[in-house]
């Protein structure tokens, strides 16, 4: 998206965008910051072939998953190969966890003193890149890698540590509502993602340090009411690194064993909690309207709305997130009508949306990650004689992944929500149970591919 001012905006750039009808090149470097996805219309691939392909593959692999896969295969926490045991003696060690949190907090106070002592132009400053990039992007392959890393390095359940000691606190924590679940950390993947693709400078270092300090405050006060466990579901990037790394092959198994295992286990044991939905969500739609939002009608009713362009595109982020969920609801009201009723009509089958969630994250993001990152990471280290990063893509590599990524996270979902439905329902319904989610894949799949190639 490029009509608004992005994290890789210099100062003053949005300015000539708003309500003027000026919008910059969308290969511009610094435009590129703030969106991964790029011009919709450089991706020299045909959308009949990638149509074609997407459909050919999600019947493939329903009618596969429906002639031979009759019994539930997905065990959850209770799979997997145990690695040695000097390997988790290491990675469960007070000093690798000390070292971790030492390693998250200083990276976040390099962030503060860059916002604080730098520049405000982006082009100079690497504060918003490690805030959009390598924080935002780069937890997805970190979490796949290697697990719910946020978790050890966020600093603020660090500073809540630190100031519990200090402060000798040692009562019992309160109990959080049980129906509060993971609805904190919706609200808060909310206000980040409005605030990188709608607030109007959302690269001002003003911008970032108040949003910043605002969400750490309310963390940390919320922290000492309920205690540290509260960052388990109440912290937005912890949330989302969890959700993510339920695809990756390491994990704990219910003994608390570190295990290599088949990642569809770890998927099959998202918990389903209130607010795991909206969580989703969130986390499809706000993507979604990413890619949207470089559309140039799109552009047009932003500039002339009489609303305003941040009402305006606060509506179209709101709007995209809305239906997603209403389209996720309308499907598992039509489950529960074809199958009968189950438990959790909703949560059942949203750990299906997970994958679907990081096809997305994948398409979109990839080329800011690798293009942006070593570009962040030189800048915060003064290499100024670093090469510049190159791509390491062309374009009809890069349209080619988008659109696998797209594909593969749907295939994924369609297999994880035939699992759960033939361990949920009667064989008998357990197939046509699962209509509704083939039209919901494919309802998600169009609109993604259109996204990326129209």
């Amino acid at each position: 998206m490029v009509s608004q001012p992005g994290p890789g905006l210099a100062p003053g750039a949005g300015e000539g965008g708003h309500g003027q009808g000026v919008v910059l090149h969308p290969a511009d470097p610094l435009t590129s910051l703030a969106h991964g996805i790029g011009s919709q219309h450089d991706l020299p691939i045909s959308p009949f072939y990638a149509f074609a392909g997407a459909f050919a593959a999600l019947f493939v692999s329903f009618l596969a998953l429906g002639l031979l896969w009759s019994t539930s295969r997905f065990r959850g926490e209770h799979s997997g190969l145990a690695l040695p045991v000097a390997l988790q003696r290491a990675a469960d060690a007070p000093t690798t966890r000390t070292a971790l949190r030492a390693l998250g907090l200083a990276a976040t106070a390099a962030v503060l003193l860059h916002l604080l002592l730098g520049p405000d132009d982006p082009a100079h400053n690497p504060a918003p890149g490690a805030v959009y990039v390598i924080l935002w992007v780069g937890l997805v392959p970190a979490s796949l890698l290697l697990g719910p890393v946020w978790r050890l390095l966020n600093p603020l359940r660090t500073v809540h540590r630190l100031l519990s000691r200090a402060l000798r606190r040692g009562g019992p924590d309160r109990p959080l509502p049980a129906r509060l679940g993971q609805w904190p950390a919706a609200a808060g993947l909310f206000g980040f993602t409005w605030l990188e693709l709608v607030a109007p400078d959302p690269a001002s270092t003003t911008t970032l340090l108040i949003a910043l300090t605002t969400y750490a405050t309310a963390q940390l006060l919320l922290a000492a009411r309920f205690g540290e466990h509260w960052f388990d579901d109440g912290d937005a990037f912890e949330t989302y690194s969890t959700l993510l790394a339920r695809l990756s092959p390491l994990g704990r198994r219910s003994d608390g064993r570190l295990v290599l295992r088949n990642p569809f286990h770890g998927l099959d044991a998202t918990p389903e909690r209130p607010g795991l939905v909206a969580t989703v969500c969130v986390l499809l739609g706000s993507t979604a309207y990413d890619g949207f939002s470089d559309n140039p009608s799109w552009i047009d009713a932003i500039q002339t709305s009489p609303l305003g362009r941040i009402p305006t595109a606060t509506l179209g982020l709101l709007g995209s997130i809305a239906l997603v969920a209403t389209l996720y609801c309308l499907c598992a009201a039509a489950t529960r009508l074809v199958s009968g009723p189950h438990p959790g009509p909703l949560t059942a089958f949203a750990h299906s949306l997970v994958p679907i969630a990081l096809g997305y994250l994948i398409a979109h993001y990839f080329s800011l990650l690798v293009v942006e990152g070593p570009r962040t990471v030189s800048m915060a280290l003064a290499t100024d004689n670093a090469p510049e990063p190159v791509p390491p893509l062309g374009p009809g590599g890069l349209a080619a992944l988008q659109v696998i990524a797209v594909v593969t996270g749907h295939v994924l979902g369609v297999v994880a929500a035939h699992d759960r439905s033939v361990r949920l329902f009667p064989p008998a319904k357990a197939v046509a149970g699962q209509l509704p989610l083939l039209a919901l894949m494919i309802t998600y799949t169009v609109g993604g591919l259109s996204l990326l190639l129209n």
